[in-house]
């Protein structure tokens, strides 16, 4: 008994010896590791409520680190609520992870998304304070009700409509021989490197005052011009009678990307009245494609606003390509088309080009470039103003004359009335489109010709 004792009191002896060592780190160069670098609440939510998302933060230093504090960075005002060791809050101070060891920390949204008032996205931050030094992990849920859909198939003909929004995880599928309605307000929102495929069939069928959207998920502010967060529409060799009517679709990595020739006598793709803007690679692209493009604004992509691949044929009629690219430090033509894949390749393919009353235009000296190795190509340029160092596509055309537009760092690509482009236009009168697209400009307003090149009329 006597030896027992005596084993304990050495033992406490070195624990309390171990205590009083115990070091705490004050390195302004240490840092915090976590499980995750951001937060996301991904749940649809249904009614009032809360639910909870786990954080572990790691101390792999050798030493005890002492947190100043750990908090929200919305306070008391914030969606969010942090509990740790056991306290509920929105900031607690003082906080000590010992040497190679971590803590959690549990996070729950207090979110109605029955409020019209809320903003999609709710987002707050974690800021961990340490040293002198602050860490932060950002924290987003959705704060409206939505439509949530992670790598779905739509495998029956399907319409989507204006009540709420809908949100694509990963990707969202359209079947072959299947068609996806998208009617006239429909949102579409792109969590980070989601993409649309269609295989069938996709009517997106806006309104100038119920216009369609499909962008990424991110709606604050500071990301409303942020390219590259989501991968984009891409039509498949498969698909067929593709239409996009008033549809603003902006932020992707390649805002639209068509795999192949048309199927029947009706273009693969007939995008119309459209914005495609401010993608990070391209906004139109087509791999030996048949694209017919009326009325639209391209604008502000970080390559190309529209490329042609590998031949195909190509239609476009009163359109704006501008890129200045205030955001890009952009080296390739706006407007590409390559008989080949432009990969040193020897095989090429039969291309075709019209393009008739449109402004391609930007903040380079050439704006407009082919490549074209084979003999199967037709070009025909008609009253475009074109901003080249190649002036042969013939007489009718505008050369590098700025179009004047009234404030294009506002994307306000609206031209002045002493344009040189006003009045400017080839007639069209003719053309098969006339009467459901070139009759009007992309604002409605009637268009008369000769008219105002681009989509806006003068």
């Amino acid at each position: 008994m006597k030896n027992l004792i005596i084993k304990i009191s050495v033992l406490l002896l070195i624990v309390s010896a171990c205590r009083k060592e115990e070091t705490i780190d004050v390195n302004p160069d240490l840092r915090l590791q976590f499980s995750t670098d951001s937060i996301l609440f991904d749940t649809v939510f249904t009614n009032k409520g809360t639910t909870s998302r786990v954080l572990k933060v790691f101390n792999y230093n050798k030493n005890s680190v002492v947190l100043s504090s750990i908090r929200l960075a919305g306070g008391d005002a914030s969606a969010f609520k942090i509990n740790i060791n056991g306290i509920a809050t929105s900031s607690l101070n003082e906080v000590k992870i010992r040497g190679n060891d971590s803590t959690y920390v549990f996070i729950k949204a207090f979110i109605d998304p029955s409020n019209a008032s809320s903003p999609f996205i709710v987002a707050d931050e974690l800021q961990f304070s340490l040293n002198g030094n602050i860490q932060k992990i950002p924290i987003n849920a959705y704060g409206r009700n939505a439509i949530y859909l992670n790598s779905e198939t739509i495998n029956s003909n399907t319409t989507f409509t204006k009540d709420i929004p809908y949100i694509i995880y990963n990707y969202l599928l359209v079947n072959k021989q299947k068609t996806l309605t998208l009617n006239p307000g429909t949102r579409l929102y792109f969590h980070k490197d989601a993409q649309l495929f269609v295989s069938g069939s996709l009517q997106a069928n806006g309104t100038l005052s119920d216009s369609i959207t499909l962008a990424s998920d991110r709606l604050e502010r500071i990301y409303a011009d942020e390219a590259g967060q989501w991968k984009g529409v891409r039509f498949l060799s498969s698909s067929i009678d593709n239409k996009l009517n008033y549809v603003t679709l902006k932020n992707a990595l390649i805002g639209i990307r068509v795999d192949s020739l048309s199927n029947n006598s009706n273009p693969k793709l007939l995008v119309s009245n459209s914005i495609i803007k401010n993608h990070q690679i391209a906004g139109l692209l087509g791999y030996t494609a048949t694209i017919t493009g009326i009325n639209n604004l391209f604008n502000n992509c970080g390559q190309y606003l529209c490329i042609g691949l590998y031949g195909g044929n190509y239609s476009f009629y009163q359109n704006t390509f501008a890129n200045y690219n205030y955001n890009f430090p952009r080296k390739t033509p706006s407007v590409f088309f390559s008989d080949n894949l432009n990969d040193n390749s020897t095989t090429s393919k039969n291309l075709s080009v019209v393009f008739a009353n449109n402004i391609i235009y930007g903040s380079l000296s050439n704006e407009l470039d082919f490549d074209k190795i084979g003999a199967g190509y037709a070009l025909d340029f008609q009253n475009n103003l074109i901003r080249t160092t190649n002036q042969t596509l013939g007489t009718s055309n505008i050369y590098n004359q700025d179009p004047l537009f009234i404030n294009p760092r506002q994307d306000i690509y609206i031209p002045v009335s002493n344009s040189p482009i006003v009045k400017q236009g080839k007639n069209l009168s003719g053309n098969t489109y006339y009467s459901d697209f070139l009759s009007r400009d992309i604002l409605q307003k009637l268009r008369s010709f000769p008219s105002t090149l681009g989509c806006y009329e003068n």
